[in-house]
């Protein structure tokens, strides 16, 4: 399956939102790192991506959502993840990234770092 970057519309306000479809590995990764950089240079210091279509990821992957939390946090901004799913849950559930980019609030500060869900 191909890889795909979403930007979807923001609700009230609230985090800019990207959905991540298909497989983020070493080849897909530099479209998600540079719709992150889009985002972050336009302002942007809230991301939530959603993964609910992401089949796959690879420690490319999570190098990406690494790279684009530390970001936002230079900015005071928060980056989350939600919606992962079967081996891509699993992925995040043992690397602890789970826990450290979990979104479980409708607003979460640069300090609330909660699970998937």
């Amino acid at each position: 399956m191909a890889f795909t970057v979403t930007y979807a519309d923001r609700d009230g306000g609230g985090p800019a939102r990207l959905r991540l479809a298909g497989e983020l590995d070493m080849s897909s990764a530099p479209e998600l790192n540079e719709a992150i950089d889009r985002l972050a240079a336009a302002g942007q210091r809230r991301l939530l991506i959603d993964l609910a279509e992401l089949t796959f990821c690879d420690s490319t992957g999570i190098a990406v959502f690494v790279r684009g939390d530390n970001r936002a946090a230079e900015q005071g901004g928060w980056l989350r993840i939600t919606g992962a799913t079967g081996r891509v849950e699993r992925v995040l559930k043992v690397t602890g990234l789970a826990d450290v980019l979990g979104y479980g609030s409708a607003d979460p500060g640069p300090d609330d770092r909660v699970g998937m869900g």
